[in-house]
């Protein structure tokens, strides 16, 4: 058997524990599943609830190959991309922020944030736009690519403004903007462009709105 089914065992069995390291394991022998067909020792949790099939979203791709017409247009009646956007730029700024805060903080960056302020970003517009099409996902994308800019720009003003022993907002006037894109450009490597990629694709992906298989034909 494979990996992949003896985990559906697994996860089902009474006698399972979580190694961070190692993933799902067996809790009698702290070891990998090695069952072939049948585990003499499983043992059916009964908390385990499956989720049914007509409960799991459906990626955007299928939902607007599913939907009628009829029903597309009544979607598309219920999109407000004005509040998409709004929202979903309060967010990226929000969380730009924060990342510079955390790269002052701990003289450090994290590439991971950029994932965190795409998927923030994302879920924003899905929320507040409801939308369906393209240009939610696309605005996404761009909104988080933007925030994860800002927040490189503004980590740079903050490390100014500790090396200068000045107020940020103090260090953000006195800046001079003509250094922007040669600063970024001197500070900009391979890993800003990778994360960046991240950000966006979580930005894209998350701002559509997502459907069940149920909740599709309740819209019908």
């Amino acid at each position: 058997m494979t990996r992949e089914e003896q985990l559906v065992f697994c996860k089902k069995c009474i006698n399972r524990k979580m190694d961070m390291k190692q993933g799902l394991l067996c809790k009698l022998t702290s070891e990998k599943a090695v069952f072939t067909g049948e585990c003499p020792d499983y043992n059916f949790d009964e908390t385990v609830k499956e989720r049914p099939l007509n409960d799991v979203p459906m990626p955007h791709s299928e939902t607007m190959a599913k939907i009628t017409d009829s029903v597309l247009e009544k979607l598309k009646g219920e999109q407000n991309f004005q509040m998409a956007l709004i929202t979903g730029i309060i967010v990226g700024i929000i969380g730009a922020v924060l990342w510079a805060a955390i790269t002052v903080a701990t003289e450090y960056q994290i590439g991971f944030m950029a994932i965190a302020i795409g998927a923030g970003v994302g879920f924003t517009i899905r929320y507040f736009g409801k939308g369906i099409d393209q240009i939610f996902g696309i605005t996404g994308a761009i909104i988080a690519i933007l925030s994860c800019f800002l927040g490189n720009f503004l980590s740079i003003i903050g490390f100014f403004a500790s090396y200068e022993n000045l107020g940020y907002i103090e260090t953000l006037t006195l800046f001079d903007y003509s250094q922007f894109i040669p600063i970024m450009s001197e500070t900009f490597g391979f890993m800003d462009i990778l994360f960046y990629g991240f950000a966006a694709y979580e930005g894209y992906k998350f701002a559509f709105r997502k459907f069940t298989p149920e909740e599709l034909l309740n819209v019908e």
